[in-house]
């Protein structure tokens, strides 16, 4: 008889950046978008990649390998981008974020879930929930903390973005 129950285990979205695989708790993304037109917008973060329309919605999409300070993504054919939803106090603003390609689905107990190391990582540890163990426990993925990764005002500035066609200040 098992006493083990279900609310124990989280399910994660793994995908690839600059070689290394991460992962987001499956429930903060909203759909895998393959990387088609994006619009660049002057004046923005380095890490943002540019704006697409989803749907009638104008997103940002945010080049995570910039952001974690890495060189930026090269675009291949299997780039996509995930669209997100990151808590900004009580709201919850859609972003999208560029990666080299997608992964799997993984479930893991909490038992397989560590503490990241406090060196030897690419990014910095506030960024991490934790290293997921997959498989065996030979092979780790990096568990992003997405709401920590984006910082308030840095989501508040993507969300605020709008493509310069939008602009409607100039009546002469």
């Amino acid at each position: 008889m098992s006493t083990q129950t279900a609310e124990a285990s989280m399910q994660y979205l793994s995908f690839i950046i600059a070689g290394e695989e991460y992962a987001l708790g499956i429930l903060q993304v909203k759909e895998i978008i393959e990387y088609d037109t994006v619009t660049r917008v002057p004046g923005v973060p380095v890490w943002v990649r540019g704006v697409f329309n989803l749907r009638g919605s104008v997103v940002p999409v945010v080049d995570l390998s910039v952001k974690l300070g890495m060189p930026p993504s090269t675009l291949t054919r299997w780039s996509c981008i995930v669209v997100v939803e990151v808590k900004l106090g009580q709201e919850r603003i859609v972003l999208g974020l560029l990666s080299d390609a997608i992964g799997q689905v993984i479930e893991l107990e909490p038992g397989a879930v560590v503490p990241p190391p406090a060196f030897g990582t690419p990014i910095h540890g506030d960024y991490l929930l934790g290293m997921g163990r997959v498989g065996t426990g030979k092979k780790f993925v990096l568990l992003l903390d997405i709401d920590k990764v984006l910082s308030s005002q840095e989501v508040l500035a993507a969300g605020a973005l709008r493509p310069p066609a939008d602009s409607s200040s100039s009546t002469s």
